[in-house]
């Protein structure tokens, strides 16, 4: 698991969430503190998204980085740490 990983998952929970209509961009953006324009781009995957806007969204939305870990994931390093 790395940074990028849940970056990844970050960004995909944030497009399943509007995608599913649970919430729209301007309203994400809101909750997440950031401009609705550079949500969209994030999103898009036309701009960055920083370490410390991913901190703040997963802050202003009550998530934890435990929230994007799988009990897959957890297997796999379990596994891989008693070999």
């Amino acid at each position: 698991m790395t940074f990028l990983e849940l970056q990844h998952r970050l960004l995909e929970h944030l497009r399943q969430r509007v995608q599913s209509g649970e919430t729209t961009e301007r309203g994400l953006a809101r909750t997440a503190g950031l401009s609705q324009p550079h949500l969209h781009n994030v999103l898009k995957g036309k701009r960055f998204l920083s370490i410390d806007m991913a901190d703040a969204i997963l802050g202003n939305l009550q998530m934890s980085i435990l929230d994007l870990i799988q009990s897959e994931d957890l297997a796999r390093w379990n596994e891989r740490r008693y070999r």
